[in-house]
């Protein structure tokens, strides 16, 4: 019998269903609906530990990946909960015959800035090959998993909730690739950092598609990996690819990172704390302008600024009455990036309520307020800002002197009808 796209989907990933809820059949299409009971009947906050993919693997003594060849696409977020990293723990048990080791942007270890990898070596540490997927795609890619001799690759990293954060694009591209290379592939779920309440934002249309968002996804898409694995197989990949998701126990959508009880590992260099994952799907738009997204210091994406910029913009900002933040006029010296080794102006965000803090709309606020109080705002000349809001809508209309509930109330349409669809691949409570 042909399967139909939708059931290939349910098959491919019916083993990884039976870990998420294994007191019930490993076939039944229904596992999904267990899967939410498992996870809100889990206790309440403090008597609810939450269980990774890597942990639930683990657990079950790694009986999905008997007999392959595994290849791990992963970074220093790839730990246990007492910060071992998982490439070890594998490569030290011998029920994983652990082949090969890919890095993302910055690395494996975790070494390389923005835009940056570690290129092919041996791990000291173990002696596995690692691989750099970082800039490759489509058959490139592919060839990189035929060459490194793997049949199944996982992947296992901790994202944090934006479309433009790369590391779910380094697995869509992975995903295609292993479907390419005829591998199967496996994804090992962590939380959403920020949430997985509801989707928000702008989102991406394809003629602007790139690396910080490759199909049409919404800016903050409250999605765990897991779930984003069975969206791209089931909406966007050009053919699914074999996949298996591991999913957590004991997490909840409305859970923040604290609740999760996980130490924090910054999955990239200006990633230092779950405090700013919290603003990055807003204010990472800055780096389509000419202000600093505070780079080089110790609070990136919460402190903002430019040469020239006073105290006018935080009481502009301010004056908005935005739910769940408040503003604070600033001053900082990048130590690397925009205005390093200068002393600019700007303002810090502060969030005092995170359940009512909507970071999008924050980060158009501040885009547009900017505008109107500094004389030197603009652009990046790249049209950068295009690549992260997903379409030339938003340079558009700030430029035009929209306000920013404006261009929020732009992208309402597009939200919805996304909403719509991801709904189909939520598989927690």
């Amino acid at each position: 019998m042909r399967l139909s796209r939708r059931g290939l989907l349910t098959a491919t990933t019916a083993t990884a269903v039976s870990l998420s809820a294994p007191t019930a059949s490993a076939t039944s299409v229904t596992q999904v609906t267990s899967v939410s009971s498992v996870t809100s009947a889990s206790g309440d906050e403090r008597g609810r530990r939450l269980r990774t993919g890597f942990e639930r693997l683990a657990a079950d003594g790694y009986a999905l990946l008997d007999g392959r060849r595994v290849g791990v696409v992963t970074n220093p977020t790839g730990v246990t909960r007492d910060l071992r990293h998982i490439v070890d723990v594998m490569h030290a048990d011998p029920r994983v015959n652990l082949v090969a080791v890919f890095g993302p942007e910055h690395g494996f270890r975790g070494t390389a800035q923005a835009g940056g990898s570690e290129g092919r070596y041996d791990d000291p540490a173990t002696g596995l090959p690692v691989y750099d997927t970082y800039g490759k795609s489509g058959q490139a890619l592919a060839d990189v998993f035929t060459a490194s001799g793997v049949d199944s690759v996982v992947f296992d990293v901790q994202d944090v909730g934006a479309r433009f954060y790369t590391y779910i694009w380094t697995l869509y591209d992975c995903m295609e690739a292993a479907r390419l290379a005829g591998k199967r592939f496996m994804v090992l779920d962590r939380p959403n950092p920020v949430t997985g309440r509801s989707a928000q934002g702008p989102v991406l249309h394809r003629e602007f598609a790139s690396f910080v968002g490759r199909q049409p996804v919404s800016q903050a898409h409250g999605m765990t990996v897991a779930e984003l694995a069975l969206l791209f197989n089931g909406e966007f990949l050009s053919a699914p690819v074999p996949l298996d998701t591991v999913l957590m126990t004991g997490w909840r959508r409305s859970d923040f990172y604290d609740v999760s009880g996980l130490p924090w590992v910054p999955p990239s260099p200006n990633m230092p704390t779950p405090d700013t994952a919290l603003v990055y799907s807003g204010t990472c738009l800055f780096e389509g302008t000419g202000l600093s997204e505070g780079r080089g210091t110790t609070r990136p994406f919460e402190l903002l600024g430019a040469e020239g910029i006073d105290g006018r913009w935080a009481a502009e900002a301010e004056r908005l009455g935005l739910p769940g933040v408040h503003f604070r006029e600033a001053y900082f010296t990048p130590t690397f990036s925009k205005f390093q080794g200068k002393t600019v102006g700007g303002v810090q965000i502060h969030v005092h309520d995170r359940d009512a803090y909507d970071p999008v709309r924050t980060g158009i606020a501040l885009l547009v307020t900017a505008r109107k109080v500094w004389s030197g705002f603009a652009w990046r000349p790249d049209a950068w800002i295009d690549r992260l809001t997903g379409s030339a809508r938003v340079r558009t209309m700030i430029d035009a002197g929209a306000t920013a509930d404006e261009v929020v109330a732009a992208w309402q349409g597009e939200l919805h009808a996304f909403r719509r669809v991801r709904e189909r691949y939520l598989v927690y409570a």
